[in-house]
Parts: structure tokens; C-alpha cells; sequence
């Protein structure tokens, strides 16, 4: 990876002013970035509603597969934030486009198995896709190869997929039927992985994040899985695409630079913002490393921007 030039600090007026003119239109991540778990982070609501005032567009891409984006618009709502679905992409939902749109599988004949949340099966049931797994509540029960549902008369032969991400419920009986279906082999059971993050920030915690799962059945298999969400091309594409967005116009707002800026910077944007309320610290941004791109700017949080320009 070419490295990058440094990042600069927004400190000023001037400076937010000009960060603003710069851009049509905003993609934001989630967690760590408007929010940490329930809490709305500070200024929050008064930075989208300053964009709305100068006529931007603003999209949220999350790697959150755990909520569907329906579920994803009322957890806005609840902060008081107004959003179209149009507005929201999940992994959980980049996965659904790609077992549809790439894989190719047929709703109705073919199944998906779920290891994850709510998020990745609602997605999957709105174009047509029954799955099995994911918050089934037999899952729940201790694991015994003799007596499982999901072993007793054999696995489902109309499994083609196996879809993978963050489960709050994970356990040895999740992990132990995902193993059977990607044994089937990748000619008869494809592997998708929502995202690849490792952990995901909350008020006061670092938490275990997806990619964690995903490579706890990826190395039983000895598979590697097709990943979906952030920095994945196919999920800024189809924000591009159904937007039609000038990409030189657009900047990529998130708090990981292996995941939001990567995106933002091999998606060719004009630009990225890297805010430290999440994972990253401000020793990494200014790191100089083969690993992951540098961002264009970089901030305290979102709030700060809005307090300089107000």
C-alpha cells in the first residue's frame, strides 16, 4: 500500500469551513463515530443537522450486521436522528446483495445458514432467502452431536451459504453446526463474512467484533470467507451506483483505518475523516505504516468540527 500523506488536524474555523465546502456528500460509520453502544456522543445530532443546512448528502455504512436497516432507523430515531432506510447500509445487508446478486442463489430453493444476528436473516427474508441458524433458540441449548435439531436427520441439502458475523449468543453448538455446513466443501456451501473487524468500541470497552468470530470458523475449516462490509468495493459501489455519486465530491467519515479510511481510500474518494471517540488513537493516525492508509483529516470527535463552526 502506497503510504499516504499526512493527515490534517481540523482545529479551526477556517479550517471546518473548508472541510465542509470540500464535500457534496458524507458516508458515516457508526459506532465509535455518531455514537458508543446507547450513547449518542456529544454535539452528534447538531453536526447532521449543520450538513442538512448546507444541502449535503449523507449516507451511513456500518459494519454492524447484528440490525437490519429497518431495525437500524428506529435506534436513529431514538436519538432523535430522522433517516431514510435508503440512507443505511449494513454489512448484514452488503451480504444479503452479495448472495443474491454475486452467488447468484435462488430464493425460495436455496437456503443460507446464519451464524450471527437478527440483522443478517431480516436482510436475507426481505429478498426472498430462507436461513436457518442465527437466533434460532434450540441454538441455546448445550451442544450434543447425538441430539442437535440441526444433526439429527443430517444437515439441510439446501444450504448453498454459510453467512457469518457478530453474535452477542455465541457458543460451542453455533459454532459447532456452522463447522458442518463449511465442511461440505466450497463447491456446494459458500462462505461470506460480514466484516472483518476485530473489535467494536462501547462506552468504556473494547469489545470482540466479527472478524473474531468469523476467524474462529474460518481456521476449524480451514476456509477462508469472501468478506462483505468495510473496506469491501462491492458495498461502496452499490452506495455509488444507487446515489450517483461524484466520488471526488464524497468523503468517508469512521474511526478505524483499516476498515472506514481503507474504504474511503481504495474507493478512490476525495477524501476521509478519521475521529478518535472510537478505536483509533492519534499516534496511529500519524503513523507511517504499510498496514493501513493514513486519513485526510482527522479530529477528537464529530462534535468538535460543529463547535468550531457554530
Amino acid at each position: 500500500m502506497t503510504t499516504s500523506p499526512a493527515p490534517a488536524k481540523i482545529t479551526t474555523k477556517d479550517e471546518g469551513n473548508a472541510f465542509f465546502d470540500k464535500f457534496d456528500t458524507f458516508l458515516f460509520d457508526c459506532d465509535g463515530v455518531l455514537w458508543l453502544g446507547n450513547y449518542l456522543l456529544p454535539n452528534t445530532i447538531e453536526f447532521l443537522n449543520k450538513l442538512e443546512s448546507l444541502g449535503k448528502q449523507v449516507f451511513f455504512v456500518t459494519n454492524n450486521s447484528t440490525k437490519s436497516r429497518a431495525t437500524y432507523k428506529k435506534k436513529f430515531a431514538s436519538f432523535g436522528i430522522d433517516v431514510k432506510i435508503e440512507q443505511i447500509f449494513t454489512s448484514g445487508y452488503a451480504s444479503a446483495i452479495y448472495v443474491r446478486d454475486f452467488l447468484k442463489l435462488q430464493p425460495g430453493k436455496d437456503k443460507i445458514w446464519v451464524l450471527g444476528e437478527s440483522g443478517i436473516g431480516e436482510e436475507l427474508a426481505t429478498m426472498g432467502f430462507e436461513h436457518l441458524g442465527g437466533t434460532d433458540p434450540r441454538l441455546n441449548e448445550p451442544f450434543n452431536p447425538n441430539e442437535s435439531p440441526f444433526l439429527k436427520d443430517g444437515l439441510d441439502p439446501n444450504v448453498r451459504a454459510v453467512v457469518a458475523g457478530l453474535d452477542h449468543d455465541i457458543n460451542y453448538h453455533r459454532l459447532a453446526i456452522t463447522l458442518q455446513y463449511l465442511r461440505e466443501g466450497e463447491d456446494k456451501v459458500k462462505f461470506i463474512g460480514t466484516n472483518i473487524d476485530s473489535t467494536f468500541p462501547q462506552k468504556d470497552h473494547i469489545l470482540p467484533g466479527a472478524g473474531s468470530i468469523i476467524a474462529s470458523v474460518a481456521c476449524s475449516s480451514g476456509r477462508t470467507p469472501i468478506y462483505c462490509g468495510k473496506p469491501n468495493m462491492n458495498m461502496l459501489n452499490s452506495i455509488v451506483s444507487a446515489a450517483k455519486l461524484d466520488k471526488s465530491r464524497v468523503c468517508m467519515v469512521g474511526d478505524r483505518l483499516n476498515t472506514d479510511i481503507r474504504f474511503g481510500h481504495e474507493g478512490n474518494l476525495g477524501g476521509t475523516l478519521l475521529v478518535l471517540s472510537g478505536i483509533e488513537t492519534e499516534e496511529r493516525a500519524l503513523a507511517i505504516t504499510e498496514e493501513y492508509p493514513r486519513p485526510t483529516y482527522y479530529v477528537g470527535k464529530l462534535g468538535d468540527i460543529y463547535d468550531l463552526t457554530k
